[in-house]
């Protein structure tokens, strides 16, 4: 049974919502979390259908059977009006709500009621590598890390009908996107910027849009849990550096397949961007599971000298390769970096197998790397 990071950390004894993108395991984590609770599930279409109908019925039910009971709502953005039902009855008569769902755009967009504040919000990624016994890196990295596909033996075919069914048909109905073609072309084009600086007017190019177009687009991505962008780091900076902000799939595999990727091998080109995009996935993660909730940027000056990542303000810059030898030349990002800014740590995460110090810059094997991570000494 693999164990989720995502415990709801601070929840105490009140609402919540649980977001994550389909397929993460929001209902088995909650099914573990409150075995006990009174369960809704929207997907289900005669509950869907008779709550749609008469939300004034959800109110009558919950009176009826949910004293001192805490009550599950799965898919709660199928149907919006259920909020005001649920707010009503959070206030006048305590009942505590968990609501999950795959994407709070629809409930957003349409202004309905987000009780107010009253619910604390938590997001479920997929996998970690702290989640997984035994974990494989390259079984990750080919087959992406939502549960299913991670485990599975033949995982071809879920992402295909995952990438079909969910972000090509549920997306663009929920987004209501008239030109499907140009999605699809899209959808491919965005993972091609996949750990890249996103170019909205070569993008929009290829899709045969434009560019405000390819930026609604993006923000769909966002909106929906799909992807994310990793911001640029501008503090003060004494060269110049580049502002466009960098994109990430919410999952390795929805990018291996949008990518048409082979199978991912040690020391291929495939495998540092795959490798690099993993490592973002555990920051990410890490990040919000430990309620540090610290900033991650990259750094990039005009004249290319980079580095991957910076943790908060500047604490940790972390450089990714996917060799198995860290040289001189792989530190130049983090040596022109801390010339800048005061970091308390300057890390290359690689395949290395030992730990080593090269100056002020920390070699971790990847391993260590997330040890340490989800240990809490890293930030």
């Amino acid at each position: 049974m693999l164990v989720r990071k995502q415990i709801l950390e601070g929840a105490a004894e009140e609402s919540l919502f649980l977001w994550g993108a389909r397929q993460t395991g929001k209902s088995t984590l909650l099914k573990n979390l409150f075995p006990d609770a009174l369960w809704f599930d929207l997907l289900q279409s005669d509950v869907f259908e008779r709550f749609q109908k008469r939300p004034v019925q959800f109110r009558e039910t919950i009176l009826a059977t949910a004293s001192g009971t805490v009550v599950v709502v799965d898919e709660i953005q199928k149907i919006p009006a259920l909020l005001d039902e649920i707010h009503w009855l959070m206030v006048n008569h305590s009942v505590r709500f968990v609501l999950s769902g795959s994407s709070p755009r629809k409930i957003i967009r349409s202004g309905a009621n987000l009780l107010g504040r009253r619910a604390l919000h938590y997001e479920l990624y997929p996998l970690i590598y702290a989640e997984i016994p035994n974990f494989d890196l390259l079984r990750g990295l080919n087959n992406g890390l939502l549960p299913r596909h991670y485990l599975s033996e033949h995982p071809k075919k879920m992402l295909s009908d995952y990438i079909g069914n969910y972000l090509r048909d549920e997306i663009i109905a929920e987004a209501k996107i008239r030109n499907i073609g140009a999605f699809t072309k899209f959808l491919e084009a965005a993972a091609f910027s996949n750990g890249e600086m996103v170019n909205y007017t070569n993008i929009a190019s290829d899709c045969g849009v434009s560019a405000i177009t390819i930026k609604e687009y993006f923000q769909i991505l966002e909106d929906t849990l799909i992807g994310r962008f990793v911001p640029s780091f501008q503090k003060k900076p004494k060269r110049r550096v580049i502002l466009a902000p960098k994109f990430y799939y919410f999952d390795i595999g929805i990018a291996n397949y949008l990518l048409k990727r082979g199978t991912i091998e040690m020391g291929s080109e495939a495998f540092g961007s795959a490798f690099e995009h993993f490592i973002y996935h555990e920051l990410y993660a890490h990040s919000n599971y430990s309620e540090g909730n610290y900033t991650i940027s990259y750094w990039r000056t005009t004249s290319q000298i980079e580095v991957d990542f910076i943790l908060g303000d500047h604490e940790v810059a972390i450089e990714v390769k996917g060799t198995d030898n860290v040289q001189l030349r792989h530190l130049k990002g983090l040596k022109s970096f801390s010339e800048e800014y005061e970091v308390k740590k300057l890390l290359v995460v690689s395949n290395d197998p030992f730990e080593r110090v090269v100056g002020n810059v920390t070699v971790l094997p990847w391993r260590i790397f997330l040890q340490r991570l989800w240990e809490g000494d890293i930030i």
